[in-house]
């Protein structure tokens, strides 16, 4: 697949405890994204953050969280991630847990897999 000019950069912020049965939910996220055949998912791990809960979450060692923030970013064709949208509304929706979900615009440069 090969993915030029305008595309949509979806982002979900998480968080680390939040899960679906036994697996944590950023990792359902991204395997639904691959089984829905968009271009790209990654998971970032955050080491300082808040959100609307105002709780400031850290890695530092006298402030340990399990349950540091989580950014999953998905990258495709604007008509692919609105198709996905369905499927990660009722997977936050069946975790339970809160979150935001941003989308903006992008410009791909390059896009290609490797040997």
């Amino acid at each position: 697949m090969e993915i030029r000019g305008q595309a949509v950069l979806l982002r979900i912020f998480i968080g680390e405890s939040d899960k679906i049965g036994h697996l944590p939910l950023f990792e359902v996220i991204v395997k639904q994204a691959r089984e829905a055949g968009l271009a790209g998912a990654t998971v970032l791990k955050g080491v300082l953050g808040y959100g609307a809960t105002d709780h400031i979450r850290t890695t530092k060692i006298l402030d340990l969280s399990a349950d540091l923030s989580m950014v999953v970013e998905i990258v495709d064709e604007e008509a692919k991630i609105q198709a996905f949208q369905p499927v990660l509304s009722g997977l936050i929706e069946q975790a339970n847990c809160g979150g935001l979900v941003t989308m903006e615009n992008i410009r791909v440069i390059h896009y290609l897999p490797g040997p």
